[in-house]
């Protein structure tokens, strides 16, 4: 069971482009919106794509503080607050253009950390100033990848689950996502490349987890776009074999879950009939039943 001393947050990722990470987040989201629980959706993404799947392009283009002054500045990290949108199906923090120079400065402020503990000989001085945000002063400790988690506390007692959509690509922004969380919902297709998508992924948790000294536990796959072939098949059982003690889960390609992201909705308002509205909610009961929330709001 997935461990949770306040509300359960879950990293949605994957590297590989082109997965349907974003569409299996907001819809995860959704069904756990639909099972009552109260939820705030973070896109980590620099792309936007949740913030415009979940009809709030125009915020994409706001004017600072963004989120990513509040994962930069040290200044503004209780400002995460001012970030949170209200839709009609959950909270929302949404990405931004200025979310381009994450990574970055991410990057800056992790070797600014390294440097602090002599880690690296540069000076700390010289490293923030080819920075936008980044302070010797507002970095503590032997890395940097804390700034979400941080963040989130500010708010996170507002709600039951924060779910976090992460970039396509590993690096110290999609490692501050998972860092906050520690814990990963895996979207993969049910094709040959995953494979090497999956190795990847592996070795980039244990990575993380011997960096920073935390345990990254998986929820669960979601193979996504599953269709009826033999190589669908034969991936399935490849999922099934290597997340032996994890639940893996077939969202079916289906033309709705794509017109609900246009929408900006979930396909529980956009349309609930689909059938594939069911898997999103087996899945949301799973996840409740591994933070433990027996009972489902009335």
């Amino acid at each position: 069971m997935a461990r949770r001393t306040g509300p359960a947050r879950i990293c949605v990722t994957n590297a590989k482009g082109g997965t349907g990470k974003t569409t299996v987040a907001i819809n995860v989201a959704g069904a756990l919106s639909e099972r009552g629980r109260d939820v705030l959706f973070v896109d980590l993404d620099p792309q936007g794509n949740a913030t415009e799947g979940l009809g709030l392009l125009e915020e994409y283009d706001a004017a600072p503080p963004t989120l990513f002054d509040v994962l930069t500045d040290g200044d503004q990290r209780d400002r995460m607050a001012d970030l949170v949108i209200e839709h009609p199906e959950m909270d929302v923090v949404p990405s931004n253009i200025d979310m381009l120079q994450a990574e970055r400065e991410l990057t800056i402020a992790d070797l600014v950390a390294r440097a602090t503990e002599g880690e690296v000989d540069v000076d700390p001085a010289a490293l923030s100033a080819l920075a936008v945000n980044v302070a010797p002063d507002t970095v503590a400790g032997g890395h940097a990848l804390d700034t979400l988690d941080d963040a989130l506390g500010a708010v996170e007692d507002d709600y039951d689950y924060v779910v976090v959509d992460s970039p396509p690509f590993y690096g110290k922004l999609t490692d501050t996502g998972i860092y906050a969380t520690r814990n990963i919902l895996v979207p993969a297709l049910t094709e040959a490349t995953s494979e090497r998508a999956i190795e990847l992924l592996i070795d980039q948790m244990s990575a993380l987890e011997a960096q920073t000294g935390i345990t990254v536990e998986t929820l669960g796959v979601v193979a996504n776009r599953v269709e009826t072939t033999g190589e669908d098949e034969t991936m399935l059982e490849w999922f099934e074999a290597v997340f032996a003690d994890d639940p893996v889960w077939e969202v079916r390609k289906r033309v709705a879950l794509q017109r609900a992201f246009s929408a900006g909705q979930s396909i529980f308002a956009y349309d609930p009939s689909v059938d594939m509205a069911d898997v999103f909610l087996s899945i949301a009961a799973d996840l409740d039943r591994q933070f433990d929330y027996a009972e489902v709001p009335a």
